[in-house]
């Protein structure tokens, strides 16, 4: 039991980006496949892209990937050394600190287009 400890937290993150990172995948393929419809059905695809729902969702996105990525290196690094899995608290705690500082950015780039800026 990891009775609501980071490991249980880091777990139930990591299970859960992966299933967003492949819903995403999912959405990806049907976008590049609606290719074979015609240019108009992809166009108009794209362009719903670009309203702010799915802005939004790409700072989701960004924060499944890295985290996602970042923590599979920290279980590398638990399953390979000895010191890992000792520094397994701190190393999550670096792991979120990257996650949140590329949402962060992300955030920061996108919000002005989420509102119309340009």
């Amino acid at each position: 039991m990891y009775k609501g400890r980071e490991g249980q937290w880091a777990f139930l993150f990591h299970r859960i980006s992966g299933m967003a990172i492949l819903l995403y995948l999912m959405l990806h393929v049907v976008s590049i496949g609606s290719m074979i419809f015609g240019e108009r059905a992809y166009m108009r695809i794209h362009e719903t892209y670009d309203l702010w729902p799915f802005r939004v969702g790409l700072i989701g996105v960004v924060a499944a990937v890295v985290y996602h990525s970042f923590n599979g290196l920290r279980i590398i690094l638990m399953d390979f050394t000895g010191w890992g899995v000792r520094l397994q608290r701190q190393l999550w705690y670096v792991v979120l600190a990257i996650t949140v500082l590329a949402v962060a950015y992300t955030a920061w780039v996108n919000i002005p287009r989420i509102l119309g800026g340009y």
